[in-house]
This record gives C-alpha cells, sequence and structure tokens, in this order.
C-alpha cells in the first residue's frame, strides 16, 4: 500500500452510477473516495475546500455540465487530472472527445450491464489502473530518467534524455513510406496538439491507434480533420491507403496493413485483445515492419501500460525509425517508457518538438 492514498472525487448526477463507482474503487486500497458531488457546481464546492488527487466526471449533467466543469477544474486545480464517464450516446461520445482534446486524461463507459455485480467488475477493470497511473503522477514530482535504460550492445546505452538518439543499430537511411502512431491515456490532447502541425499535403498515409471504445474513434477522426485540415477516417476494411489521408483505428477493433493486389490496405479484424487493448497499438505497428519494413517511422505518444512495445521491436529490427514522447510532456509515460526502456527509441521528445521531427524525416518543408 502507498503511503498516501490516492483520493478521488466522484461527480455524477446519477446516485446509482456514484454508488457503483464507489463500489468498484472502495475495494482498492490504494485509493479512498474523497468526495461525491451530483454536478459540476457542487464538485467545485467540494474542490476548494477538501484534498482531491483524480475528478471522475460525468458528461452530462444539470447545473453545471461536465464540459463546464472540466474548464473550470483545468483553470482553478490545473494539477488535478479529470477522466471522463460517459454514456454511449452520439452526444456524450461527442461531448467526451471534445473534452479529452481538452485535457481530460482518458474515458469510461458508463456500465450498461443489468448485474450491478459485473458493472463493479467492468468499472474496476477500467478506472483502477487509470486512476493509479494519473493518480501517482500527479502526486508525484516528475522524475528525469537516468542510467536506466539498458544496452543494446556491450557497451552501456546513454540516459535517454529529451532529444537525445539512440543508434539501435547501423542502418542505411530510407525515406518513410507510412507514418503509424500509438497512444492511449492523454492522446486525444497530444494528438489535438501534434496534428494540426503535421501538413495537409504530407505525402504518405498515417494511421492512428488511440485506446477508444467503438462509437468515440469516428468523432475522434472527425476532431483530427477538423483541427488538422487533412482528410481523417474512421478505418473500414479494405480501403486502399493513400498519400495525404489518415486512418484511425475503430474502436473495439484491430488496425492493422495488408496488401491486395499489389496495394497497401487496411485490415480490420476483432482477433482477441493485446494488453487488455482493442484496438491495440501492437498488431499496426507489427503489420507496418511487415509491409514497409525500413521505411515505417513509428511514433509512440502518452499512454498507460505497455501496448506496442512487441510491435515496435519488429519495427526496429526491420531497420524503421521510432520516435518517443518523453515523460516530462506525457500525461502517462508508460507506453512511450516502455520503448524507451528497450533501447528500440531513435529519438526521445517533448510533444511540441515531434512534429518537426516527423517532417525532418519525412524531408518535408515546415
Amino acid at each position: 500500500m502507498s503511503a498516501q492514498p490516492i483520493r478521488v472525487l466522484i461527480v455524477d448526477d446519477s446516485a446509482v452510477i456514484r454508488g457503483l463507482i464507489s463500489k468498484a474503487l472502495e475495494q482498492e486500497p490504494d485509493i479512498v473516495i474523497s468526495g461525491t458531488a451530483m454536478n459540476g457546481e457542487r464538485a467545485l464546492s467540494w474542490m476548494g475546500s477538501h484534498p482531491v488527487d483524480v475528478v471522475i466526471l460525468d458528461v452530462e449533467m444539470p447545473v453545471m455540465d461536465g464540459l463546464t466543469a472540466l474548464q473550470k477544474i483545468q483553470s482553478d486545480f490545473p494539477d488535478v487530472p479529470v477522466i471522463m464517464a460517459s454514456g454511449l450516446t452520439s452526444q456524450g461520445a461527442e461531448t467526451t472527445v471534445k473534452a479529452l482534446s481538452l485535457g481530460a486524461v482518458g474515458c469510461v463507459a458508463k456500465p450498461q450491464t443489468a448485474s450491478a455485480a459485473e458493472s463493479i467488475r467492468v468499472l474496476s477493470l477500467e478506472l483502477v489502473m487509470m486512476i493509479k497511473a494519473v493518480g501517482a503522477r500527479q502526486k508525484s514530482t516528475k522524475q528525469v530518467v537516468e542510467s536506466t535504460v539498458p544496452a543494446k550492445t556491450v557497451n552501456p546505452a546513454p540516459s535517454p534524455t529529451s532529444g537525445q538518439l539512440f543508434q539501435k543499430s547501423i542502418k542505411f537511411y530510407k525515406q518513410p513510406e507510412v507514418l503509424v502512431i500509438g497512444t492511449s491515456t492523454g492522446g486525444p490532447k497530444a494528438l489535438a496538439e501534434l496534428m494540426p502541425q503535421i501538413p495537409v499535403d504530407f505525402p504518405i498515409p498515417i494511421l492512428i491507434v488511440q485506446h477508444m471504445p467503438p462509437g468515440f474513434t469516428e468523432i475522434l477522426a472527425s476532431h483530427i480533420q477538423k483541427d488538422s485540415g487533412r482528410v481523417t477516417v474512421e478505418a473500414k476494411p479494405n480501403e486502399p491507403l493513400e498519400s495525404h489521408k489518415t486512418y484511425v483505428a475503430p474502436g473495439g477493433s484491430h488496425l492493422l496493413i495488408g496488401e491486395n493486389n499489389g496495394q497497401k490496405v487496411t485490415l480490420i479484424n476483432q482477433a482477441p485483445p493485446e494488453h487488455f487493448c482493442r484496438p491495440s497499438v501492437n498488431p499496426l505497428f507489427r503489420s507496418a515492419a511487415e509491409h514497409y519494413g525500413s521505411a515505417t517511422l513509428a511514433v509512440m505518444l502518452t499512454g498507460m501500460g505497455e501496448d506496442g512495445i512487441e510491435g515496435s521491436h519488429d519495427i526496429a529490427r526491420a531497420g524503421g525509425t521510432i520516435i518517443a514522447q518523453d515523460e516530462a510532456s506525457s500525461v502517462v509515460w508508460g507506453m512511450p517508457a516502455a520503448v524507451v526502456m528497450a533501447g528500440l527509441a531513435d529519438k526521445v521528445l517533448p510533444l511540441s518538438e515531434i512534429a518537426a521531427e516527423i517532417k525532418s524525416q519525412c524531408l518535408v518543408r515546415a
């Protein structure tokens, strides 16, 4: 048990949902319920007089809705991460994606099962890891990674400071022909910053895996298109990969790259989750390594866990290039950290510098 549990405020206008979330979290010794509130106004009042490390915030509430409450929390309590809880409605999904692009660290779908026990089990699986990841970061000071990166050869690897170049192996440069991006917790906001910096006429296809449930990724794609001006779609089966186009993995399905009559295409499948995720970054990265080899450019953005580490090994073995987001600019330094710690990252950069590096790799003028 940690020295001080993570204190969570639950905000939802439904007493049933507040109760289910409370019961799901009460089973965890490292988490305590700081309080509950039925709308955003009461939540802000509570936070003014009680310590809170993480907020779970309903999207649709009376008096003060979730989006307004999120913006006020970010203004008044900027160090407190917010996780959105959303019903699986089109309006709820739209608002949730907007909240995520504004800086909410993650989202969970409200339970739809008739069984209270099953609802608690589902909430526990989805919420506990996220709360522990973002809550621990909020409570701790940002750490500088020093000599923890294992060597890939007999010589020790250099410390992964921001902007540090790592030579995975001696390789000949090959112009990238595809850009693949993996992300999870904090990803929508990172994508909202990154994608507008990519030129509309960026000359290679971009494929993105963002951990999200069904019903949310189509909206995420529309937000990316609006922000970047680049044609962006939720990927469908057997779409030819086109330059100047971005493809987002559909929630609940894996996205891969395949080939049909010599044409690279998108593949969608319902294979088992990897690292508890579907979509998972692994299938996309593995298939990119298989079909593009050393012409693969991969970016691993903020996210908890280690999804994508196996696929990153494949890209590295194929001679591709991997850029990882650094710890300081990540909401949760899990997925990019796994890549860095394995010695697979060619560069470790703050989010603000990744677009420039992508354009440099692809010989695109700013």
